[in-house]
């Protein structure tokens, strides 16, 4: 982990509250794992914590990494009013990232994502496919209107939709994409990065699949693993005190490490 001021090369809205940012600088040069995250600085003083962003892209030939990012609260409206030459505090890359190597060519891999959580989703299905491995996409939102990267992600291979309201794809989860899926595909693993309940529904549905590998969304304070903001709970705990940090341990777990 290292940190540097790096410099917003481009930032664009691609659905409503939803922007993304090319950031470029040496720390590129340490971005590996797809999953890992981001630690960034608001540039208000008034604003002491950093915010957390999931590493979209990773571009090491032309020194720039991609962030995607939801407006939430006021750190995040700052960091969607800064254009071309703006300038960022930046420590990273943080996490321990997917773990792509359980999987050899010619293998299957289920990437799943939900909402915010779609972003890391896309660099990780870009080293899959890499490696040879044949990658289904399954993507859910909450309607038509908040749709985005689709076309990036059927442009890397099979990606199907699911929207709460039915307004694209299919109506409902992507719990029922994977259902259907399943009738035809076997996964070796699956990658998953959205809301807790989703989480838990593909914890479920592959419980016999030890490869199950969750990215998990926790609000985190010193994002290094000092402070036990973001702790997750493990299984078999009788007295409920064991759990693991999200920030430094994850935000990665198989399935198996983590009750949601």
């Amino acid at each position: 982990m290292k940190q540097e001021i790096m410099t917003i090369t481009s930032q664009q809205q691609l659905a409503p509250r939803i922007f993304q940012m090319t950031l470029t600088g040496e720390l590129v040069n340490e971005m590996e794992k797809p999953g890992q995250f981001l630690h960034i600085k608001v540039p208000r003083e008034d604003m002491l914590l950093r915010r957390p962003i999931s590493i979209n892209q990773i571009d090491k030939q032309a020194k720039t990494c991609t962030i995607i990012y939801r407006t939430e609260g006021d750190g995040t409206k700052v960091f969607a009013e800064l254009t071309e030459g703006d300038t960022l505090d930046v420590m990273g890359p943080l996490g321990n990232g997917f773990d792509v190597d359980c999987l050899s060519a010619g293998q299957k891999a289920f990437v799943i994502g939900g909402g915010i959580g779609i972003p890391p989703m896309y660099e990780l299905s870009k080293q899959l496919i890499e490696r040879q491995i044949e990658v289904f996409h399954f993507l859910g939102y909450a309607s038509k209107e908040v749709v985005y990267f689709e076309n990036e992600f059927i442009a890397l291979g099979d990606t199907r939709f699911a929207t709460d309201d039915g307004s694209f794809g299919v109506e409902g989860n992507v719990g029922n994409l994977l259902l259907d899926a399943l009738t035809k595909e076997q996964p070796d693993a699956v990658y998953a990065c959205g809301a807790n309940g989703m989480l838990k529904m593909v914890a479920q549905v592959f419980s016999d699949n030890s490869n199950v590998f969750l990215s998990l969304e926790q609000r985190m304070a010193c994002g290094m693993g000092a402070c036990y903001a973001c702790v997750c709970h493990v299984p078999d705990d009788e007295t409920g005190t064991k759990s693991v940090k999200v920030c430094d341990e994850g935000p990665i777990f198989r399935a198996s490490e983590v009750v949601l």
